[in-house]
């Protein structure tokens, strides 16, 4: 897992940019539970998907 995905932290999903911005909410394992703006909350698995950390102003 990304050491960076801690609570707190936002991100994007790349193949789900209609998602908007998420936040992680959890991240045990390779499971990271993150509560996007347009998708609500999401369990990603981050061996399949790269979440990218994003700056939020």
């Amino acid at each position: 897992m990304d050491a960076r995905l801690t609570p707190g932290v936002w991100v994007r999903h790349p193949e789900r940019p209609e998602w908007g911005l998420g936040q992680v909410q959890s991240a045990i394992g390779d499971r990271v539970t993150v509560g996007f703006e347009h998708a609500g909350k999401q369990v990603v698995n981050v061996r399949v998907v790269a979440l990218q950390p994003v700056k939020r102003d």
